[in-house]
């Protein structure tokens, strides 16, 4: 047993230091996005949209949020329909750290 107690304590300190940066990556996109969307999307995972035409984030959806051309659209100028969203680019890392985000806050719209 003791023989394994250094690889143990190896996986949990890589374990801890990965869960740190995907968080760290997660809060950097939330304020990203929350400089960026706040002003008509709720983009936490709680709150009312400022714009009650804007979705929250958290009701996109898996379908939107695991289609790879999602991300692509993100680093290629994510707009909408409606004549008052501006264009979003990203570069691909913050288009991967937008998306982990995303992912992150995703509820259920039958879950309230």
């Amino acid at each position: 047993m003791k023989r394994f107690a250094p690889i143990l304590l190896a996986i949990g300190v890589l374990w801890s230091t990965a869960s740190q940066a995907l968080d760290l990556e997660q809060r950097r996109a939330g304020a990203m996005l929350q400089r960026m969307c706040a002003r008509c999307h709720a983009v936490g995972r709680m709150g009312a949209s400022p714009n009650e035409l804007a979705p929250p984030f958290r009701y996109l959806g898996e379908n939107k949020l695991y289609d790879p051309d999602f991300m692509q659209r993100l680093q290629d100028g994510y707009s909408s329909i409606h004549r008052a969203m501006p264009t979003a680019r990203f570069g691909r890392d913050d288009a991967e750290a937008v998306v982990s985000y995303l992912r992150a806050i995703q509820e259920s719209r039958r879950s309230k």
